[in-house]
């Protein structure tokens, strides 16, 4: 499963395709990048590499993106804005009532981004490359937990407080770490430790995020 927006990601790119055939190149080359790092790793990973991949000219690449990090930063973005896109079209499409269903949810996407989307279980949210790459001034799980408040508060209605975040900080850093040894038990991921993980999650922000 590959994952694709409309548009490419803006932040990391030198300047941004305005054609289709410019867009669908780009596309590619997140493609490239996304297969490569899952056979070479990102110290493997060159620009040559991804050009021969992808099946366009070096001068492509640099024309858009000035380095390798700076492409796995567009892919990272793009992966985000994939997964916040299927978590967010679960809720408005009702399947989910309450907010631990939506926790559970976004569980249950990750693992599933492990499973199905090329070079995510070696990139995650780009912690193996930076703990920075989604914003200078953040921590890359800092910016996932600030996108799943604003959606729990958004159609929840969950107080927007500083404890929330908090709670939802340290679900988020939980997650992270059981579903990576996870999957380092089982390239599939093992279903104890993944079921596990989602019981102590639910427990913890149950107890705390109820109180709120």
């Amino acid at each position: 499963m590959v994952m694709q927006t409309s548009a490419a990601p803006a932040g990391p790119l030198r300047r941004m395709p305005v054609q289709g055939r410019s867009l669908a190149r780009v596309h590619r080359m997140l493609d490239a990048c996304a297969e490569l790092v899952d056979q070479v790793g990102y110290d493997g990973l060159t620009t040559t590499l991804l050009a021969e991949r992808a099946g366009v000219a070096i001068g492509s690449v640099y024309q858009f993106f000035p380095d390798k990090r700076a492409i796995v930063q567009a892919l990272t973005l793009r992966n985000l804005d994939a997964y916040l896109d299927r978590l967010s079209k679960r809720i408005t499409d009702g399947q989910l009532h309450n907010w631990w269903d939506a926790v559970d949810a976004a569980i249950e996407e990750y693992i599933a981004m492990h499973r199905h989307v090329p070079g995510f279980r070696t990139l995650h949210f780009g912690d193996v490359v930076d703990v920075h790459l989604l914003d200078e001034e953040r921590d890359n799980n800092v910016v996932i937990v600030d996108r799943l408040g604003s959606l729990l508060v958004e159609h929840f209605g969950l107080p927007d407080e500083p404890r929330l975040r908090f709670n939802l900080a340290i679900a988020v850093e939980i997650a992270d770490g059981l579903i990576k040894y996870a999957f380092r038990r089982d390239p599939e991921g093992d279903e104890l430790v993944l079921a596990e993980a989602k019981s102590l999650i639910r427990e913890y922000l149950h107890r705390h995020v109820d109180s709120v």
